[in-house]
């Protein structure tokens, strides 16, 4: 692929994110493609902009379509293990994208559009462990179920979720479950070096392995409530556009001469 056709890309990308967008050009990156996918949030599924590096993949809010995103997320492609889906009702054309930080599932408009996600995707994740001589990741973050699957705690089976009794995401198995059954934290190293929410039966089991195999992780048994402890807090692409963020719109001359999901520019 032509390198200034390649570097003139990616300073679009830049410039739709903005300054809410972090730096792209990095000496070999290659923008493979680029396409608009569902993406499965905590509360309803969401349109999100994603492009696809030969080494990361991000994703960002719809602003103004191929002119304006915000709220960038970069997810190194070393990371990533791709899961099909199967269809399921209106949810058709899924994978699920896991990462040892955050899964989630998407979903494309159709199954030719999946196909070639994923195997560009995983044709990149291949290519780049190669070269690097990295092993793939082996633990990866659970996918939290959807708010709306449950209108009741799925541990207890009993609390129902109301303006006072709020959802949480249990961050190992990722149910969802009220205030007290997820009133504990542990550290799972693979995602954070802090203590994170798991419901009560995680943290038993994890508890009971690390007395097995005598491992010091702290655990947390009593963590309080606070109004900023609900599940959406880890997931930062859940709100709406923010307009306040200027950043400039992409030039005609330089639109994107691709499909919406196509990757025929280069070979990686």
């Amino acid at each position: 692929m032509n390198s200034e056709a390649n570097a003139r890309r990616i300073a679009m990308v830049e410039s739709c994110f903005g300054t809410s967008g972090q730096s792209l050009n990095e000496p070999g990156r290659v923008l493979v493609g680029e396409g608009v996918l569902t993406k499965m949030c905590r509360k309803k599924p969401k349109p999100r902009q994603f492009f696809l590096f030969n080494d990361i993949l991000v994703y960002g809010n719809i602003v103004l379509n191929k002119k304006k995103y915000n709220k960038q997320h970069i997810i190194p492609l070393e990371e990533v293990q791709l899961s099909s889906l199967e269809d399921d009702g209106p949810f058709r054309n899924g994978w699920l994208i896991k990462t040892p930080i955050k899964s989630f599932a998407v979903y494309a408009a159709t199954a030719t559009e999946k196909a070639e996600w994923m195997a560009h995707i995983n044709k990149c994740v291949t290519d780049l462990l190669r070269k690097s001589g990295k092993k793939a990741a082996e633990k990866h973050a659970a996918v939290w179920v959807p708010d709306s699957e449950t209108q009741v705690c799925m541990h207890c089976k009993k609390t129902q979720f109301t303006l006072i009794n709020r959802r949480h995401h249990c961050r190992k198995c990722g149910k969802v479950v009220c205030g007290p059954c997820s009133s504990k934290k542990v550290i799972l190293t693979h995602q954070s070096n802090k203590p994170l929410r798991v419901c009560l039966t995680c943290h038993d089991e994890i508890s009971s392995s690390q007395s097995q195999t005598g491992n010091s992780t702290p655990v947390n048994s009593n963590m309080k409530e606070t109004a900023n402890d609900s599940s959406g807090e880890d997931d930062s692409d859940e709100d709406t556009d923010d307009p306040s963020i200027h950043s400039p719109p992409a030039t005609t001359e330089e639109k994107l001469p691709w499909l919406s999901f196509s990757f025929p520019l280069c070979n990686t």
